[in-house]
């Protein structure tokens, strides 16, 4: 008989699997080190990589019949958000464009890290590391701002942009389109550099705003989901209402005017003014925030 008598069930979070060559030290007995990927929070860069470990240049074909689907009507598309995505997927290079755009969002990135880590005198800066309100994804990844390790010295001397976290830099350098998700929001002197720079990077075509028929990493995952449910209804299967809609599920604000547009209608918000909500926060951003519907 258990002599215990405390009885709780927390929710906690499953972290990703350790894998081969992650597990790093111990430091004393009941100190490991492991390694952990981060998810740079309220940004999003175009995909190397999706589904899995698939190069999105293998899609072209899809997001073009996508688009083909689209233009018949048989995708369970709103004709404004069609409207939208059709010229973009009906390149017929859809796919390969986002890969080409992540292979440089990357490369951006890394440019990034190896000017801002590296001290005057050549030596290695290490990284700062915060989280907001929700620490961990639902794939354990630790969800962070980011930047450069600065001393108290160094901090009292640079202005707010000279410190910038990397999450702002990609966006001011056009290689991520902002991607806030309440209720990890940056705070608000945060927010107003974040949509200055992504404003600023939209309005001169700076890295992957250069291309108008670019898709954000968001809208790409988003229409490869929409392929494989039209695929479905295209083949006869009947599909739920949620199956049917599934593929798109965030509201968006604007966070200039404080309204909120249903799932379908995000495009209607100019990118740099993009906060996304999933379903089930809505009625608590719409008290919290004091959102109101869109006209």
């Amino acid at each position: 008989m258990a002599k215990i008598k405390l009885f709780w069930d927390p929710t906690g979070v499953e972290l990703d699997t350790l894998g081969t060559n992650t597990f790093e030290r111990i430091t004393d007995g009941d100190t490991p080190y492991v390694s952990m990927a981060i998810r740079m929070l309220s940004i999003d860069t175009p995909e190397v990589h999706y589904p899995g470990n698939e190069s999105p240049a293998k899609h072209d074909a899809k997001l073009a019949q996508l688009a083909d689907w689209i233009h018949g009507g048989k995708a369970p598309i709103d004709p404004g958000l069609a409207a939208w995505l059709e010229p973009k997927l009906a390149t017929g290079s859809a796919g390969t464009l986002q890969k080409q755009q992540g292979d440089a969002a990357k490369a951006e990135f890394q440019r990034l890290l190896d000017e801002k880590l590296t001290r005057p005198t050549g030596s290695k800066r290490s990284v700062f590391l915060r989280t907001a309100d929700q620490p961990f994804d639902q794939y354990g990844r630790l969800l962070a701002y980011m930047s450069p390790y600065y001393s108290g010295e160094e901090l009292a001397a640079l202005s707010p942009a000279e410190r910038a976290t990397f999450n702002l830099l990609m966006v001011a350098s056009g290689w991520a389109a902002t991607f806030p998700i309440y209720p990890s929001l940056p705070k608000y002197a945060d927010l107003v550099l974040l949509q200055q720079a992504a404003e600023d990077a939209f309005t001169n075509k700076k890295g992957a705003w250069a291309n108008p028929a670019a898709l954000t990493g968001y809208e790409f995952r988003m229409c490869y989901k929409l392929w494989e449910v039209t695929s479905k209804l295209v083949k006869g299967q009947k599909l739920s209402s949620r199956e049917r809609y599934g593929w798109v599920e965030r509201y968006c604000v604007d966070m200039t005017s404080r309204a909120v547009y249903s799932p379908q209608d995000y495009y209607k918000v100019p990118a740099c003014n993009r906060v996304f909500i999933w379903p089930d926060d809505v009625a608590e951003a719409v008290g919290r925030l004091n959102l109101e519907p869109a006209g």
